[in-house]
């Protein structure tokens, strides 16, 4: 089972359905688990498709691609959330396209100490974004300000914010509803 409720298939969707699954479909030709526990509620999966690729694949985004899915991870770790995770890393880890920087990059995210492997307006966001999840109540002007101050600019800090928002919505909705990559391919880069 990759979910705790029922989804359902290709083939015993109605034409609404069918046109939801549609736009949902990766570049693998699937429908991935974490879109496809919404055929209960296929308006739900639109308004979810189009928030992540708002947040993560729209071509207007400044934040590098690499980052987007670093910050991605960090968050998801931070929630215990494996489904992202997995499929999160493993284009962050494409991208950055060094095995050695990944390694070490994925270390100081397992660790929660994104300072072993980022300084600057890297670790700035990071650190951030950890704050924004583990405490969104907490969250102050100085915040922005310290993301100012190395470097980002509103826009990016906006897409900064998204992203962070995104996952933390993203995880707890595949946590709370046991979610599992089993039939899924792992990765947007996936050759699979």
């Amino acid at each position: 089972m990759s979910a705790w409720i029922s989804m359902i298939s290709d083939e015993d969707a109605d034409s609404h359905l069918k046109a939801t699954l549609d736009l949902a479909r990766t570049p693998h030709g699937t429908v991935d688990n974490v879109m496809r526990v919404h055929s209960l509620r296929p308006n739900t999966m639109k308004g979810h498709v189009i928030l992540y690729r708002a947040c993560l694949h729209d071509e207007a985004n400044k934040v590098p691609m690499w980052f987007q899915e670093v910050i991605s991870s960090y968050v998801s770790t931070l929630n215990t959330c494996p489904y992202s995770y997995a499929n999160h890393w493993s284009n962050a880890r494409h991208l950055i396209d060094d095995a050695a920087r990944a390694d070490k990059i994925e270390a100081a995210l397992e660790a929660h100490r994104p300072q072993d492997a980022f300084d600057g307006a890297h670790l700035a966001a990071l650190t951030y974004a950890e704050k924004l999840t583990l405490s969104p109540g907490t969250m102050v002007d100085s915040d922005v300000a310290a993301l100012k101050d190395t470097g980002w600019e509103d826009g990016e800090i906006l897409e900064i914010n998204q992203i962070v928002g995104y996952f933390n919505y993203a995880n707890r909705l595949l946590n709370g509803l046991g979610v599992t990559t089993d039939g899924d391919v792992v990765g947007y880069y996936s050759s699979e």
